[in-house]
């Protein structure tokens, strides 16, 4: 039996496949020593030809055969991309992304190629004109795959919506000459969605009434638009059949030590539907919450506790003394689909429901937990809108308070002083836009100066490895370097080489990872055995074997194969977005000049914030960090939530 369709170039195809590591199961190791086994195409790859790799038994040879053969339509893919010159690892993903007959699909559109993640629209143009005879510029599935690309990269900035002169524009700059109808055919195909513009407010004294404006005429892709509108009408559904669940009276019994604005918080939970609490680090939201939870057990209620990280479920665990578990978690996240089990037709079992760290909450994942509220649930959503907006597309917690159509609470008397005084006074300041000297005599706030980015990424290595630990007692292990940039010296890509090379020197057995090794998560993979892990969680390597890693999460141990081990990187050194939700005892905030350009108020304020009991500074990026806390708030997003809210709510 042939593994393949075996084809003209057929062993250049199998290289490329088994070299982009798309065998699934097979190490770069193995990978390489497949030729000494006489295996160099696909009609060679049988179980007994595999016995004959080192290291490979009978059971694991077994193993990759059978990963092989499911590997079909991926290697099928790789052939296309090979004839057209294109690079084989385009092909990773593929079956999440067009499903299991992708290569007959990108047959029939090339373009579809750009629903894969790294793919550019002159890969998709390079594919076409290798697999349609006369392929044109002008096609219309190219036209329409520009529409749906133009808002694709649009949400990577946060962005739900484009006003339609702006997709217009990019459709122009790309030859398309009739870019109303390549619009059109999106639409049609379901992919976009068109918004009119709002009507303008009736005036009685105007004798002719303004017309819409059609600059405020937008698209989405329907995922998101779909999204917005879910969580409008579902905010609405909550608020509308709440009733109230104890008594605001029964607020004393938990009010001790409570300011005013914190019993408002406690009394809202009690009566609204959808709630707010919003304040900085150190005003309370944690004692506020755990009063919550204290008084609503004390009443017999169901609670269910959450936040999007599984650091912050955690923290969220043991400042309430009640379960708390990552919203993804709650919902029952299915990880091969992308799907929830808990939804409208099951929906979750408890009364209230309390998200921690909401600014982190994406409207697909806001969409996703409303819905499964069923009438009469409250939730109340913790976070901070002065952090950074959410890494997915939307503005929820923002858009959320800009509607005014939910009770807010906003906590503003700063507290933390003896467990956390400079930080928490550091952040306050920074949160308002202003940058005063650190004064923190106990070393709880440190600034090392830098004069450019080497002398930063020097600095950093020599804090995390000798003077923290040294000097305050934090091991390296529960130090985070967070840093806003990738590349150059005092980004996160150098400084984990560096801090590897100090901490834990290996050779990188198992795709660059040894035991030891701190990774990072950078996509979902919940499905792995036996809990999973989400993007953003900071784990460490306990275990390898031939093309695996075991990972010692803060939710638990995973073992991870295949496309999971693309989604790890080191994790000694995070970006700024990975980071939160989290916290460590000790972070060393890096600022280099590289990240001049990118650094906001919202950004520096959400690295500070990381810090439990000592936060290092390296500031090497001049006068951009003032000038950026002063004066830099976070980029708009384009999004309709907030208007869809006021509609709803009349």
């Amino acid at each position: 039996m042939s593994a393949a369709p075996s084809s003209p170039g057929g062993d250049q195809v199998f290289a490329a496949f088994c070299a982009a590591g798309l065998w699934p199961g097979l190490g770069k190791r193995a990978a390489a020593e497949l030729p000494g086994a006489g295996i160099t195409g696909p009609d060679d790859v049988t179980a007994d030809r595999l016995t004959k790799l080192p290291r490979v038994g009978r059971q694991r040879a077994e193993r990759l055969f059978s990963s092989f053969l499911a590997a079909a339509p991926t290697y099928e893919v790789v052939g296309l991309l090979v004839a057209a010159g294109l690079p084989a690892k385009l092909a990773a993903g593929v079956a999440d992304g067009l499903g299991p007959d992708a290569a007959r699909r990108l047959r029939d559109d090339p373009w579809a190629l750009l629903g894969l993640p790294g793919v550019t629209l002159g890969d998709a143009d390079r594919l076409a004109i290798a697999v349609l005879k006369g392929a044109d510029r002008q096609d219309s599935r190219r036209g329409r795959a520009i529409v749906v690309l133009t808002l694709r990269t649009a949400t990577r900035d946060g962005h739900t919506v484009l006003p339609a002169d702006l997709v217009v524009s990019a459709l122009q700059a790309e030859g398309i000459s009739d870019p109303v109808a390549a619009i059109v055919a999106a639409v049609d195909g379901g992919e976009v969605l068109e918004h009119e513009p709002p009507e303008p407010e009736f005036d009685e004294d105007a004798d002719e009434q303004p017309e819409p404006d059609p600059a405020l005429r937008m698209l989405s892709l329907a995922r998101f638009g779909m999204a917005e509108e879910a969580v409008a009408e579902n905010v609405a559904r909550l608020a509308a059949a709440a009733e109230r669940i104890a008594d605001p009276a029964s607020v004393r019994s938990v009010a001790k030590g409570l300011d005013e604005a914190q019993k408002q918080a406690v009394a809202q939970v009690l009566s609204a539907g959808v709630s707010l609490l919003t304040g900085g680090p150190g005003t309370g939201k944690s004692r506020t919450v755990a009063s919550i939870v204290k008084l609503l057990r004390a009443k017999g209620t169901d609670i269910a506790l959450a936040a999007p990280t599984g650091r912050a479920a955690k923290r969220l665990e043991e400042l309430t003394d009640h379960p708390a578990t990552t919203v993804h978690r709650l919902l029952g996240a299915q990880g091969a689909s992308g799907g929830f089990s808990r939804n409208e037709e099951w929906p979750l079992d408890a009364d209230v429901i309390v998200v921690d760290e909401a600014s982190m909450l994406d409207v697909e994942l806001t969409a996703a937990l409303l819905e499964a509220c069923p009438d009469g649930t409250h939730l109340l959503l913790v976070g901070d809108p002065a952090q950074l907006p959410s890494i997915g597309p939307g503005h929820v917690l923002g858009d959320l308070i800009d509607s005014g159509t939910v009770p807010v609470t906003e906590l503003t008397t700063l507290y933390r002083q003896a467990e956390g005084g400079a930080i928490a006074r550091l952040a306050s300041a920074v949160r308002a836009g202003e940058l005063p000297p650190v004064d923190s005599p106990d070393r709880e706030v440190v600034v090392v100066p830098a004069a450019g980015s080497a002398e930063a990424a020097r600095r950093v290595v020599q804090l995390v490895t000798d003077s923290i630990p040294r000097a305050l007692g934090i091991e390296p292990g529960s130090v985070q370097v967070v840093t806003p940039v990738h590349r150059g010296p005092a980004g996160t890509i150098e400084l984990n080489k560096a801090l590897k090379d100090k901490l834990n020197p290996g050779e990188g057995a198992v795709f660059g990872f040894d035991p030891g090794d701190r990774v990072v998560a950078t996509a979902n993979h919940l499905d792995l055995d036996p809990i999973g892990f989400a993007n953003g969680e900071v784990g460490v390597v306990t275990g390898t074997g031939d093309g695996s890693l075991t990972v010692d999460f803060s939710s638990g141990p995973v073992t991870c194969t295949g496309q999971a081990l693309f989604d790890l990187r080191h994790g000694w050194a995070i970006t700024v977005h990975r980071a939160q939700g989290s916290e460590w005892p000790g972070v060393v905030v890096v600022l280099p000049p590289e990240a001049g350009g990118m650094l906001s108020r919202p950004l520096v304020y959400t690295a500070l914030t990381r810090a439990q009991k000592h936060l290092s500074i390296v500031p090497a990026s001049g006068a951009a960090l003032a000038r950026a806390v002063r004066d830099v708030e976070a980029r708009p997003r384009r999004t309709r939530l907030a208007e869809l809210l006021r509609e709803m709510a009349g």
